[in-house]
């Protein structure tokens, strides 16, 4: 019998520490509670943020970071925040999935690569962010500008993906130009979203869903290679995070990315690639106006 997911909304064992975690970042923001409650709202863009991208694979940076460039959040700030609230609901997400693999898909043909993808991902993703840091190399364009159009460039290219290509049988089978491609999307990835917040996860699930691979695998190994690279980004911009917001949006966060397998679970995988596809679309063209 499969063990409860340790994430449940009714687990008593989740929901304890989950009101501790709460209390400890209302202590750690060092804001008077009347102030901090007028940040409240913050709660429901955690929550939308974290389904998005544990429904789809993408870092939830494809919803916060707009949102933070109409509030005038810096640039700094914007990716800070970012990297803060996904290390909340990325973890619940990744968590989440992986528990799946193991009570539902562990011995499932197409699953099978499914830890082996998120090794060579991660490992590849983390160098390239620590590279990044280290260096201190700047992105080649604003935040702005660069997050628009990698929006509309990877929005265009997942609907090309939708009705380009007809229908296969899904593969299960890792080769060698996968794992060398997986290098790849984890150097490029990690390097996005050092400068975006988001990057890795994307080219991820969508190298896997061209490669014909399941598509919740390709969702759900995109969610744990992406948490892995928040992790290893937030210590290095943490003094940047603007507390007020992450302490309702972080919460909010972590129930969204809980919620999200279900719905990832409900949906074809036509019509999750179009909403994916239809989301950076917006994003990216509100972005240019």
């Amino acid at each position: 019998m499969a063990s409860a997911n340790p994430f449940r909304l009714t687990n008593p064992k989740f929901i304890i520490p989950f009101v501790l975690l709460w209390l400890v970042l209302l202590v750690s923001s060092h804001q008077p509670i009347n102030e901090l409650l007028g940040y409240w709202l913050f709660s429901f863009l955690g929550v939308l943020g974290a389904i998005f991208a544990n429904a789809t694979g993408a870092g939830g940076g494809v919803v916060f970071i707009p949102m933070f460039a109409q509030l005038n959040f810096t640039e700094q700030q914007s990716i800070a925040t970012s990297f803060a609230i996904q290390c909340f609901g990325m973890t619940a997400g990744a968590v989440t999935w992986s528990h799946h693999y193991y009570s539902q898909k562990r011995d499932l043909r197409l699953w099978q690569g499914f830890k082996r993808i998120i090794s060579v991902t991660s490992i590849s993703a983390m160098i390239a962010l620590t590279l990044v840091f280290i260096f201190e190399q700047a992105s080649p364009a604003s935040l702005h500008s660069s997050f628009s159009g990698f929006s509309l460039v990877l929005g265009f290219f997942i609907i090309l993906t939708v009705y380009a290509l007809k229908p296969h049988r899904e593969r299960s089978q890792i080769h060698i130009l996968d794992y060398i491609a997986l290098i790849v999307i984890g150097f490029l990835g990690g390097a996005l979203t050092a400068w975006l917040s988001v990057g890795v996860g994307e080219l991820l699930v969508i190298y896997l869903i061209l490669r014909r691979f399941d598509i919740n695998m390709a969702v759900a190994a995109a969610v744990v290679v992406s948490a892995i690279s928040v992790w290893t980004a937030i210590g290095q911009v943490h003094q940047d995070v603007y507390w007020q917001v992450l302490v309702f949006a972080g919460p909010g966060a972590v129930l969204g990315g809980i919620f999200a397998k279900t719905l990832v679970t409900h949906l074809s995988a036509t019509r999750l690639k179009l909403f994916f596809a239809f989301w950076l679309l917006i994003t990216g063209s509100v972005g240019l106006v």
